[in-house]
């Protein structure tokens, strides 16, 4: 995991002079399908992700494999069958986020990171909504979103369409801690 961070903090530029990253090493990253038959649940906390609160740049990076399911068989047809993940072992996101906020102000920033998702392998540029809750020491990012399996080419077979919903709610919320302290 700290390999992760390292390589978010080194190739994306985080840690430029100037700038203030905080970094997370535990996301909880939660997976939601609603579909006819039956609802998808699953849960990650190793997502990582890094924070640079003078530009807005921000990046995610979570192991596919690292969902948990409520039905092991579940989990892993999730794995095998449709996200593939010893090909896509990873999904991340990076890019900047559009408002400013003052981590030295206490408050709730309501904000928008412009980038791209890589999920499967696809690369798609998206805009995510977000909040940015600043609490004493504390900075956490939450945000909600939804991704269509089709735009990532996750591939639903007409077999399994009534288990599967097309699209799944992806919940994010994280805790940052500042790298430089």
């Amino acid at each position: 995991m700290k390999y992760i961070a390292f390589i978010l903090l080194a190739g994306f530029g985080m840690n430029q002079a100037g700038g203030e990253s905080y970094v997370s090493k535990n996301a909880r990253i939660s997976l939601y399908s609603k579909a006819p038959l039956e609802d998808i649940e699953a849960v990650s906390g190793k997502g990582v992700s890094v924070l640079n609160t003078t530009t807005g740049a921000v990046a995610f990076t979570v192991p596919i494999k690292s969902f948990q399911f409520d039905k092991s068989l579940m989990q892993e047809h999730f794995n095998e069958n449709y996200m593939e993940s010893d090909k896509f072992p990873n999904a991340s996101f990076k890019g900047k986020i559009q408002e400013k906020f003052d981590v030295s102000k206490e408050g709730t920033y309501p904000v928008r990171a412009i980038g791209i998702l890589d999920v499967h392998g696809v690369k798609q540029s998206r805009t995510i909504p977000g909040t940015i809750i600043v609490n004493k020491n504390t900075v956490r990012l939450t945000s909600e979103f939804t991704v269509q399996c089709k735009d990532h080419k996750i591939e639903i077979p007409r077999l399994v369409f009534q288990k599967i919903a097309e699209s799944i709610q992806v919940k994010v919320s994280t805790d940052y801690t500042n790298y430089q302290k």
